[in-house]
């Protein structure tokens, strides 16, 4: 059994952006930045793509990354991670979104560092600058405890800060679409069926939750770039042309 692996679950039917891991970026498609990046930043670990469907396979393979095909009828990324992990056999998986092609190696590291802390799962947030971004549904919310282990995700603003109106409070946290999931926990959720509120949010990490599993939260100064809409990709090309 491998100790660690990076699996990137992958698929072509995204609402918002269909089609986007295949949009090009500066005249590659948006799924190879995210792979060469991961290739750069953790070379040490053993990287898999969960893919969807057989056009991004064919992609991928052609550069020489490692594919694992998946139903493309599974409700979730997690889902998708949970049966790849069946064939990799890795006790510590770590979920890198295809769609967040900037990760940099201290997100790793930082993330690394949460999984030894005796969480189920471990995943990164950071503040919140932004009134716009916070009360913006496409970017998650996390509110965490005192030990740094998560209370809830969410869409909507939270917490709200009932004396500024809704404005922007201190302990505002954006999530960041990478995690540690302990193989054991990706087992039991692929088992778990979804809750009322992964469904109602659409958020698969509330899955965990909701079964009462942990999730620890690293909070990281540096910040990435997910393409969730079309006008993010303005975002990414201003940042890859200055990077």
């Amino acid at each position: 059994m491998k100790d660690r692996a990076i699996i990137i679950p992958a698929r072509l039917g995204s609402q918002r952006f269909p089609g986007k891991l295949l949009h090009e970026v500066k005249g590659k498609p948006l799924i190879l930045w995210t792979a060469e990046n991961i290739g750069r930043i953790a070379p040490q670990i053993p990287l898999y793509f969960a893919v969807a469907e057989s056009e991004l396979a064919q992609l991928l393979e052609s550069h020489g990354y490692a594919c694992i095909m998946t139903d493309p009828a599974l409700p979730s990324g997690t889902d998708r991670l949970a049966v790849a992990n069946q064939e990799v056999g890795a006790e510590w998986v770590i979920n890198v979104q295809a769609d967040e092609p900037v990760l940099a190696k201290e997100h790793i590291d930082q993330l690394l560092s949460v999984m030894d802390s005796g969480v189920d799962v471990a995943t990164l947030a950071t503040p919140f600058s932004s009134v716009m971004d916070f009360h913006d549904p496409n970017k998650v919310k996390v509110v965490t405890g005192l030990t740094g282990q998560a209370l809830y995700f969410s869409r909507s603003p939270i917490p709200f800060d009932r004396d500024s109106g809704g404005g922007l409070p201190p302990s505002a946290y954006w999530h960041l679409g990478l995690y540690g999931y302990s193989g054991h926990v990706l087992e039991q959720f692929s088992k778990w069926e979804p809750g009322e509120l992964e469904q109602v949010e659409k958020l698969e990490q509330l899955r965990i939750l909701e079964n009462g599993g942990t999730i620890g939260v690293g909070i990281t100064q540096t910040r990435t770039i997910g393409v969730d809409v079309p006008d993010d990709v303005e975002q990414l090309k201003a940042f890859l042309g200055s990077a």
